[in-house]
């Protein structure tokens, strides 16, 4: 028997000539603002290549999503100008393995919530859509191949190992649940079946990244960057958090209830330490209004659908006053009597200002609440335009001290025995009124002696 003919092989691809100066364009809108890149080389080398980075950012649905979302959901609008691919992945199963987080019952209501407004959120930022892919981590994390994988990271992972990587992200209990222990190792397992090559979440994923470095050459599988933005401050001190209704602001939340929550927020005249308000400034109103000052410039590289019509809805302007000089990024308003307006062309600027005390406290927080107003209002709109979006809500957030509704008691009427109740006759008018009873029957004669 001949042996087959061994197939001509294809000529390799032409290699694509990329000048390191668009490299060093792209690399720099991916990692802009970021607090950490672990591995950004291995993302330089694929854009040296001319190939196309792609990232995924997930959430898991549980708590209701507060305005701290706006940092990462902006930073993805680099993304997309530097021409990654941008995955959104909805964990809902790790939302149900942390610590029960979201009871199985919510899960599939949150998870419908959480994509209503994640998408109408970045509409109003202006970021196309279309060019975002959301994806259910149910519709993967239950194949024989990803449960397989899994059961080879639980013969791998100590327990060590899995405990700390989940200790700044899983909710800490004194007796931990087994469903905490096995998150670090499905977020790494997702960076595989999602096939990206950098995972994109918040500092506080750093020991879970770290963790997917480690543990998933061990599986066979390559090693990915991971990119982290710095947390956002809460209003109260310490991180901003759905468990913490007074730390966070809603993204639902009316305009006089924002305005309410930044007014009572910590803010020291001079403090630029431990200072919510000023932090929310750095962390997303100043990238904000930079990202909207740099698309009226047409300043989007790769992305030309940033901010069209059909992508965008809500006013786009940036947070800076009429006559403000050019260069500014953000404007402090005041009357003429107090000074006038004040214009800041970086957060250095009016950080500085603010520790010289040349801004007031309450000027600061006035500036912000208007700013953050302008940014919810158009989700707000949006969201009480949609009587669907208002329906799934009531079923992802159900009101915890709503009253169950009583069930109306269906009377039924029984008549009353005959001879009793109102209506019944006095018994001797009921005996003259009866018929006259049947007579006995006679007896049987009896049978003859014999």
């Amino acid at each position: 028997m001949s042996a087959a003919p061994t197939p001509a092989s294809e000529p390799a691809p032409a290699a694509v000539e990329v000048s390191q100066q668009a490299v060093d364009a792209k690399f720099h809108l991916i990692t802009r603002r970021l607090q950490e890149v672990l591995g950004g080389d291995s993302i330089k080398a694929l854009l040296q290549q001319g190939k196309t980075p792609k990232c995924y950012w997930g959430t898991a649905p549980t708590g209701r999503p507060h305005v701290g979302y706006f940092v990462p959901l902006a930073k993805i609008a680099d993304f997309l100008r530097a021409g990654v691919e941008v995955k959104i992945l909805l964990a809902d199963v790790h939302a149900f393995l942390d610590n029960l987080k979201a009871p199985l019952e919510l899960v599939a209501h949150r998870t419908k919530f959480y994509e209503l407004l994640l998408i109408t959120v970045f509409k109003s930022l202006g970021i196309p859509t279309s060019k975002l892919r959301v994806v259910l981590g149910s519709s993967y994390q239950l194949t024989r191949e990803y449960n397989l994988d899994n059961y080879k990271l639980c013969a791998t992972v100590t327990e060590h190992d899995a405990k700390k990587a989940g200790a700044e992200v899983v909710k800490q209990v004194e007796s931990p649940l087994l469903s905490g222990l096995l998150y670090p190792g499905l977020q790494a397992l997702d960076e595989q079946y999602l096939d990206v090559d950098f995972q994109f979440g918040g500092v506080d994923q750093r020991k879970i990244f770290t963790f997917a470095e480690l543990y998933l050459p061990r599986l066979g599988y390559a090693k990915r960057a991971h990119l982290m933005n710095a947390m956002v401050p809460g209003l109260t001190g310490g991180k901003m958090s759905s468990s913490d209704p007074n730390s966070k602001i809603d993204f639902l939340d009316a305009p006089e209830v924002v305005r309410k929550k930044i007014k009572s927020a910590f803010c020291e005249e001079g403090n630029v330490s431990d200072n919510g308000v000023l932090a929310f400034v750095e962390a997303v109103l100043i990238p904000i209004s930079e990202l909207r000052l740099e698309r009226l410039h047409g300043e989007t590289a790769a992305d030309k659908d940033e901010g069209a019509p059909g992508e965008t809805i809500g006013a786009q302007a940036p947070f800076v006053g009429a006559g403000a000089p050019a260069g500014t990024v953000f404007s402090v308003f005041r009357e003429d009597k107090f000074g006038g307006s004040s214009h800041y062309g970086s957060y250095e600027e009016l950080k500085d200002a603010f520790a010289r005390k040349e801004l007031h406290p309450k000027d600061l927080k006035a500036a912000v609440a208007d700013a953050l107003v302008h940014l919810l209002e158009p989700v707000r709109a949006a969201f009480l335009a949609d009587e669907e979006w208002q329906r799934v809500e009531k079923l992802a957030y159900p009101d915890p001290n709503a009253k169950p509704e009583k069930k109306k008691k269906v009377k039924v009427y029984h008549p009353p025995p005959p001879g009793k109740g109102k209506n019944a006759k006095p018994a001797q008018a009921a005996a003259e009124g009866a018929p006259a009873p049947a007579p006995a029957p006679a007896p049987a004669p009896e049978a003859p002696v014999a």
